[in-house]
């Protein structure tokens, strides 16, 4: 079970690092324009706001491998923080900007951090 829980956590900061270069890099074009469904003006004019979204997105990743390579107790405990932040984050996100953040990321946060717990 320690495995699959790594491997979730793995997955969960890879998704945290995509979505901190979507934000930080791509607002702009294409990818990160049809991630928001602005328009090019409206995407000039959020961008500093997304790339700040894509900095903390960037420490959550760092955060979760942090936990990954840090040997037990502290892994396990790195990863249950970071896990309950994204989780956190997700459902904030999805109460105030957009539903679908709630299955991006609070969801495969809480997957993650559920197979972390049992895994102990």
């Amino acid at each position: 079970m320690r495995t699959t829980a790594n491997i979730l956590v793995a997955l969960v900061g890879a998704l945290h690092v995509y979505i901190l270069v979507l934000e930080m890099f791509l607002w702009q074009r294409r990818p990160g324009r049809e991630l928001s469904g602005f328009d090019a003006e409206t995407a000039r004019v959020t961008a500093p706001l997304a790339a700040n979204q894509g900095l903390y997105n960037g420490f959550l990743a760092a955060g979760l491998f942090w936990g990954l390579t840090a040997a037990d107790p502290t892994g396990h405990r790195v990863q249950i923080f970071f896990l309950g932040c994204v989780v956190v984050a997700g459902l904030y996100g999805a109460a105030t900007a957009n539903r679908r953040i709630l299955f991006a990321q609070a969801l495969p946060g809480a997957l993650a951090l559920a197979a972390v717990l049992v895994a102990g």
